[in-house]
């Protein structure tokens, strides 16, 4: 066993294939190590399981990374791994034929908890979920350095995630914006700005997919954020018209940006949505593409169900506006809720709303969003097309 490393000890046999083990499983080691180290990883008996990060302070309290002994986690690994990130998205999926913006490394899909990096051009942004990959950022940044030859760094974690892990950062400075294309539409993405990253790259197949439905049409794009369907729809589907409305005027200000880049005539509307397609519905407006995208509901179980009566009161109100045999395409990012929750939650709005809905498409983030079978967390959009017949 490599001695470079701490040893920790679980209280019980461990025969999941999943990254996480949990702090009720995990004995206290003599001498804690601080968040983030590196540690070798035995079972009861002393037989050795993997190699990772601890953190005494977290409820995930070790995220494995190497199930090979033989296999150090040190500057090399990290280059290995994400060398390999980078040449699914490059070779197998080729991703540079279409766009200049992508998950670079998606944190559990590519082997790397607790990480996820957003290329925008030049411009990568790093996301940390973990003490230990934060704790290990140089190494990071000199991976994909070598992947990104004169790359920029935007690097930021949540402030739940610095409570929940134990760490603090204040984030890097913040970084210019770049504009990016994908599919021959431009954006700004901004990392310093409304968004945390900068732009939803894993929106992108939607966008594209539903840009091919709206020739001619009338578009509603609810909770636009900074107007990548309905920029789409304009400037690559060719809409006849399209109304983006947000609460938020800050991201507005972005999509107006993004709509004068690709000179597509949007409407942007600040207002909450549940008034505004109150309004509409009683006067009668109809649209045959709506779209609604909201922001994520909840990283709280406990807040499960109330997230699912938000979404069916938006989605009934959203069924409300859409003109007979036009679509509805309804998104959720809040990972807690699955897909299954989702569909049924879009059932009863098309009942409680009087609309018969006939399902097109069901999907998810782009294939630079992968997810291990054993590790569905990793897995959070749902995108549901569907049909309003009547």
């Amino acid at each position: 066993m490599t001695a470079d490393f701490p040893l920790v000890r679980l209280r019980n046999a461990w025969r999941s294939t999943h990254p996480w083990i949990f702090q009720k499983l995990v004995e206290k080691p003599a001498q804690k190590p601080r968040p983030g180290t590196i540690v070798d990883i035995v079972g009861p008996e002393g037989e050795w399981i993997g190699r990772g990060f601890y953190n005494g302070h977290s409820r995930i309290a070790l995220r494995i990374l190497e199930t090979d002994r033989d296999v150090p986690v040190d500057a090399g690994w990290f280059a290995r791994k994400i060398a390999a990130a980078v040449s699914l998205r490059r070779d197998v999926l080729r991703l540079d034929e279409t766009t200049d913006a992508w998950r670079v490394v998606h944190s559990e899909g590519d082997g790397l908890s607790g990480l996820v990096v957003d290329r925008y051009g030049d411009l990568l942004v790093v996301e940390y979920f973990s003490a230990g990959m934060f704790r290990h950022r140089e190494w990071i940044y000199e991976a994909l350095r070598a992947q990104f030859p004169g790359c920029r760094f935007h690097a930021f974690a949540d402030e739940h995630v610095q409570k929940q892990e134990s760490f603090d950062f204040r984030g890097s400075e913040p970084a210019a914006p770049a504009v990016i294309t994908e599919y021959g539409v431009r954006f700004r993405a901004d990392p310093a700005g409304a968004h945390k990253t900068g732009f939803f790259a894993d929106q992108r197949e939607n966008r594209e997919w539903l840009s091919r439905q709206v020739a001619g049409k009338r578009v509603l794009d609810l909770c636009c954020n900074t107007g990548g369907f309905g920029v789409y729809a304009m400037a690559k589907g060719g809409a006849d018209e399209v109304v983006g409305i947000d609460i938020d005027e800050d991201v507005l200000a972005i999509a107006r940006g993004n709509a004068k880049l690709n000179n597509a005539q949007v409407k942007f509307v600040q207002a909450d949505i549940f008034p505004w397609l109150r309004d509409a519905g009683n006067r009668g407006d109809r649209f045959d593409v709506v779209i609604l995208d909201p922001a994520k509901m909840t990283r709280d179980r406990e807040q499960v169900i109330p997230a699912l009566k938000k979404y069916l009161d938006m989605n009934k109100l959203a069924l409300g506006v859409v003109k007979p045999g036009g679509l509805l395409a309804t998104f959720s990012c809040t990972g807690l809720v699955s897909e299954e929750q989702f569909l049924d939650m879009l059932r009863r709005a098309a009942f409680y709303a009087g609309r018969t809905v006939q399902v097109l498409k069901v999907a998810g983030a782009g294939p630079d969003h992968p997810w291990l079978a054993q590790v569905p967390e990793s897995r959070y959009l749902k995108a549901v097309f569907c049909r309003v017949l009547d």
